[in-house]
């Protein structure tokens, strides 16, 4: 900086991007951090917490205490508000792009911004990344001739949802064009002029994998400049994820890995073009591993930080504040940019809320589905609908069309961590079967899904007076570990000690069925709990990996493969669930349900082999080897701070000699399993 003045800088908004902000912060010597404001108190004070900093109330109060700056990090809807406030208690302002969400916004921010003559900037960031800085600078010097495209390719997660009202990536359809598609609008401006024209196009992939609250995960963007034509695709799908820029000219064309961080040009020689090809991708090759490996050491020894284009952003701005110098993104450039982001966004917000308008709650009188699209949820739709039943889904995905198109079903989506959603779908339900739970995915998914979803549904069934609430749980909850060997297992039988230790999926039914019981027994919740055991079908594969596990032709089986399996029938829950709406809901009692007739690990392997696969061979490996192995794993996870996949507790458990009884659901429920699993299966595997 010029000047020795030491800026007061307050932080509005904790949220993903402030650690970046505050670090960027802290590497400048003549910058004082005041605090950090949310609309989330609690948010702001982790972040204050964990920074060293303070948290303060709002960004009045912080202004109270002497500022020069502030740093606008909300949600792009926010960003004028927030900033024009600032304005008014005499404050420069740094916002996160995009600028605003309309020209109209834009307009009246530069407005304010002169008439109080203070400087306001837009953190187009990746203008003060170290690759695309030299990417300006070849292209100035003229190396790669005329530049006549550009591409932007790049990829994304989004930080895991733990449930709560769903933030803005899954709120709004356009949202995702708004806060990564706005950096490829930019970077065409700077290389390409002035924007003319952009066309757009935006869906929804349905890919196996894919994020279901991202509404459009797939956008193409052709964007037409005055110097030529770029192209922005963004994916949420495409791994492993991609962050590029390729500046294609009329004597070579540079590529800038800005995740792998390392730029590459290819030139136009005299030579044969056969040579020029063999030669351009030698010298590619050793460039690339070149800066890999010095990049790689400047990482460890600090010269690069994270998100090293917004530290050397946000000194830029500095810089220009101290120096009164212009800005490195300033307003009317960006407004330009939040025009075109805009024009393509509202596109997208409009197409998604017409399609959600189609799928809204209309509170006929019905029972509710959770998890409809799954096996076991499907399969009870089929039913209730033959029981001549309204039935109303909650779904985050269409269901197949003869659900769909069913005229005794009504479709709502939405997303059970969401709590407004859940209260909304619950209106009018005269009974809810909560089915729904994440069955795959890391911490978040479970929590968001199975737990918050359960006490969502738990606080509607009570708002809205649901009479009956049949919530489907898992054996997993019970001590299987811990239990006498080939003793009976009732419905009283201890629960899990160590959940922590058996995963996410064991944790997370655990939390959600102590949430049901403890609203039945304290709040009066109308309220039955079903375990069921292994379902089967027809059409799943039998072999799980309760029963092996599968490598290649092989299949490992591990402790003693003469324990019983606790399987039972889709259609005997499915089954199992319609009486228990008969039966008398109070005190959160529990059934379990497990067929008499199950076979041991033992007999199916043994039947599949004859009757499916002859060659597939099996490997038995001891309890106690393949517990030592898992302790391997787990020891190493835990060094490389990864969640661990296996663990000694959890094989133990997995591989436990339970038997269960299911007396309770015969006698009052008056539940008998008509698929007879041992003969059943045997048929089955006989037919194949």
């Amino acid at each position: 900086m010029t000047n020795d003045k030491v800026y007061r800088v307050g932080l509005v908004g904790a949220g993903y991007v402030s650690e970046f902000h505050i670090k960027a912060l802290k590497r400048l010597p003549h910058v004082r951090i005041v605090g950090i404001a949310d609309l989330d108190e609690s948010r702001a004070k982790a972040t204050a917490q964990r920074f060293g900093i303070a948290s303060v109330p709002s960004l009045k109060v912080m202004a109270g205490e002497g500022l020069d700056v502030v740093h606008v990090l909300t949600p792009p809807d926010s960003h004028v508000d927030v900033a024009l406030e600032a304005l008014s208690l005499g404050c420069h302002v740094l916002i996160e792009k995009p600028l605003a969400t309309s020209a109209e916004d834009c307009d009246r921010l530069i407005a304010e911004s002169h008439a109080r003559r203070l400087r306001v900037c837009v953190n187009h960031s990746l203008l003060g990344d170290p690759l695309v800085k030299r990417a300006q600078a070849l292209v100035n010097s003229g190396a790669i001739g005329d530049v006549l495209t550009v591409d932007y390719l790049r990829g994304s997660n989004y930080p895991p949802y733990r449930g709560g009202p769903l933030p803005p990536q899954y709120r709004e359809g356009g949202y995702q064009f708004r806060d990564l598609g706005v950096h490829g609008l930019y970077l065409m401006r700077e290389f390409l002029g002035p924007i003319e024209d952009v066309h757009a196009e935006f869906r929804r992939s349905g890919v196996k994998g894919s994020d279901p609250n991202i509404f459009f995960d797939e956008w193409r963007a052709l964007v037409r400049c005055t110097k030529g034509t770029g192209n922005i695709q963004l994916s949420w799908n495409v791994k492993p994820l991609q962050h590029q820029l390729i500046i294609q000219g009329t004597r070579g064309t540079l590529r800038a890995d800005l995740f792998a961080m390392y730029l590459v040009r290819r030139r136009d020689t005299p030579l044969p073009k056969a040579a020029e090809r063999v030669i351009n991708a030698l010298a590619e090759s050793i460039s690339s591993a070149t800066q890999l490996l010095w990049n790689a050491a400047r990482f460890v020894a600090g010269r690069i930080q994270p998100y090293q284009g917004l530290h050397n952003f946000v000194a830029a701005f500095y810089e220009s504040l101290s120096a009164n110098s212009e800005m490195p993104a300033g307003l009317e450039q960006a407004r330009e940019v939040v025009r075109w982001t805009e024009l393509i966004s509202r596109d997208a917000d409009g197409a998604k809320s017409k399609f959600y308008s189609q799928y809204q709650p209309v509170h006929r009188p019905s029972v509710v589905v959770t998890g409809a699209n799954g096996l076991l949820g499907s399969a009870l739709v089929t039913r209730l609908i033959q029981e001549e039943e309204f039935v109303r889904v909650f779904v985050r995905q269409l269901p197949p069309p003869e659900i769909l198109h069913n005229p005794r079903v009504e479709v709502v989506l939405g997303d059970l961590g969401d709590p407004k959603a859940v209260h909304d779908v619950l209106e009018g339900a005269t009974a809810v079967f909560h089915i729904g739970a994440a069955m795959s995915g890391g911490e978040a998914a479970h929590e968001s899904a199975t737990i918050t979803g359960t006490r969502n549904v738990v606080d509607a069934c009570l708002a809205h007076r649901v009479p009956k609430l049949i919530y489907v749980s898992s054996l997993s909850v019970i001590d299987w570990a811990g239990h006498l060997a080939n003793q009976p297992v009732i419905e009283s039988a201890t629960l899990e000690p160590a959940p922590q230790k058996r995963g996410y999926y064991t944790q997370a039914k655990l939390e959600a069925e102590r949430i049901v019981r403890t609203a039945a027994e304290e709040r009066g919740l109308p309220a039955i709990v079903l375990r069921p055991g292994q379902i089967w079908t027809e059409t799943r594969p039998l072999i799980s990996p309760a029963v092996g596990i599968r490598a290649g032709n092989r299949l490992v089986v591990i402790g003693d493969d003469s324990n019983l399996l606790p399987l039972v029938h889709l259609d005997d829950v499915v089954e199992a669930i319609m009486l228990a709406t008969q039966s008398r809901f109070c005190h959160g009692e529990v059934f379990q349900f497990v067929d008499d007739e199950v076979m041991s690990r033992e007999e199916l392997v043994r039947l599949f082999i004859r009757t499916r696969e002859p060659k597939l061979k099996v490997t038995h490996i001891s309890l106690g080897l393949a517990c030592f192995l898992a302790a391997c794993v787990e020891r190493l996870a835990h060094m490389l701070n990864r969640p661990t996949p296996v663990s000694p507790y959890r094989l133990r458990s997995a591989v436990a000699p339970l038997v269960f009884d299911c007396t309770k659901a015969r006698e009052q429920l008056g539940w008998l399993p008509r698929a007879h699993t041992r003969e059943a299966l045997r048929k089955l595997l006989e037919k194949m």
